[in-house]
């Protein structure tokens, strides 16, 4: 027996009231909760049968190479046969780009469906076209409903299945328009089964909207095994795949990608990359080393000082923690007797990354003295480490890592904690270890 219910659901976080409100309680969001009819009812299904742990036998999940490596790389190690990939970003990132290349090397499976809600079929051939992506196995569904693409897999049985995107999805069995909270869990939880019944890796692309109309991938977190997202800014030719959550490997692992008119392309040295195009004798520019996932990454960090015009100066911070650039901007002013409060101070991590370590507060503060003392650093000089609030210079961990990556782009000599320079084994490159921040700045401009 069955009955109906009407709810109001907000479409921002999923958050559901018996009466309508203007703001939701849970995300702050106006106007946001909608009317939805959700019909419940009493189901009988066949439970599980309990098994002892230790009667468990362990099997490796089998993966698949979807021929990119830096994208096997964040899914840890390839495609978990069964699994279900969450790829969310903003539109116009290249998510779609990205999911198609690997298609193509996923195609040697066997059939691969690729279900198009937002693109007719030919504007899907003219990207395939540009990417050079010509496998006769790939399978192109432009399909919205729910029940359709079910009866297409159980029909077809592809080896990998794409819903691109899981906002336009809708099922006959809901009310509300497709794209809300409920017609998104519905249709993912439902796609989830079948690909775990079947054993297909699903990938699930989702928008994430600046007004927040259309519900993102948030909602989707808890339901799928790996959550990847794209971050990156559009104007910027650089893309980092970055992993949240992953059920089969380690998080925190990142991708690095450059989009070009052939689509995404492979970083495989990224560090060197970065650095590129660094200016060289340039006061505030201090290049300093940032671990993300077990990857180091040489990035240089970029400071200008200038006398403010305003009652109050500005503190702009991109790349880092506004608040962790603050921080050691009281350091500089209390430790040292640097005098910025008079002074705007702009921070910024070249290449549109976003970092979040604190061993790269020794290059924050590094690129924001140089820029205040109008003096360079030497373009062979490296530097890490955590700072204190008196002042000292904290070691962090992996060191080895970080200095063997600094080695391989070419640079010289290394200003890092001291803490780390006693543990550390014989370098190809001057280590010098320190224990204060003034005696590294020392160290830095002399």
């Amino acid at each position: 027996m069955t009955r109906q219910k009407i709810l109001y659901q907000c479409q921002s976080c999923g958050y559901s009231s018996p009466k309508w409100l203007g703001k939701c309680p849970d995300c702050g969001a106006w106007n946001s909760l909608v009317e939805e009819e959700r019909v419940s009812g009493l189901v009988v299904q066949k439970t599980a049968s309990p098994v002892q742990l230790s009667e468990i036998s362990l099997t490796s999940g089998k993966r698949a190479g979807t021929g990119i490596g830096e994208l096997d790389r964040t899914l840890g190690g390839g495609v978990v046969m069964g699994s279900v990939v969450l790829i969310g970003g903003d539109p116009g990132i290249g998510k779609s780009t990205l999911v198609l290349q690997a298609l193509d090397g996923l195609s040697t499976l066997g059939k691969v469906l690729y279900v198009s809600g937002e693109e007719s079929p030919e504007q899907v051939k003219l990207r395939a076209e540009r990417l050079g992506v010509r496998s006769e196995s790939i399978i192109l569904l432009p399909e919205t409903s729910l029940e359709g693409i079910i009866s297409v897999v159980e029909q077809i049985k592809p080896k990998v299945l794409v819903i691109d995107s899981i906002q336009t999805i809708f099922s006959l069995e809901i009310s509300s328009a497709p794209g809300s909270v409920s017609q998104i869990r519905e249709c993912a939880t439902r796609l989830m089964f079948l690909a775990k019944r079947h054993g297909i890796p699903l990938f699930l692309i989702g928008h994430v909207t600046k007004e927040g109309a259309i519900a993102g991938p948030k909602v989707l977190e808890h339901i799928v095994d790996t959550v990847l997202y794209f971050e990156g800014d559009r104007g910027n030719p650089f893309r980092i795949l970055r992993a949240v959550k992953n059920r089969f490997g380690s998080t925190n692992e990142i991708g690095v990608f450059e989009m070009t008119e052939k689509g995404l392309r492979e970083v495989d040295n990224p560090s060197q990359l970065f650095l590129s195009e660094r200016p060289n004798s340039v006061p505030g520019s201090v290049v300093t080393v940032a671990l993300e996932g077990t990857r180091p990454l040489l990035v240089e960090v970029q400071a200008l000082v200038t006398t403010s015009s305003f009652g109050v100066p500005r503190r702009t911070a991109i790349g880092v923690d506004y608040n962790r650039v603050n921080l050691l901007i009281a350091v500089l002013e209390k430790r040292l007797g640097m005098h910025l409060g008079n002074m705007d101070v702009f921070v910024n991590v070249v290449g549109g990354l976003r970092i979040d370590e604190p061993a790269v507060d020794m290059g924050v503060i590094g690129a924001i003295a140089s820029s205040f003392k109008n003096m360079p650093v030497e373009s062979g000089i490296f530097t890490f480490g955590e700072i204190g609030l008196s002042g000292e210079l904290r070691p962090v961990s992996q060191a080895e890592a970080r200095l063997k990556e600094a080695v391989k782009i070419g640079f010289k000599k290394a200003v890092i904690p001291l803490g780390n320079s006693r543990s550390l084994k014989a370098q190809e490159i001057e280590i010098i270890g320190t224990g204060s921040l003034e005696e590294a700045l020392q160290i830095l401009f002399f």
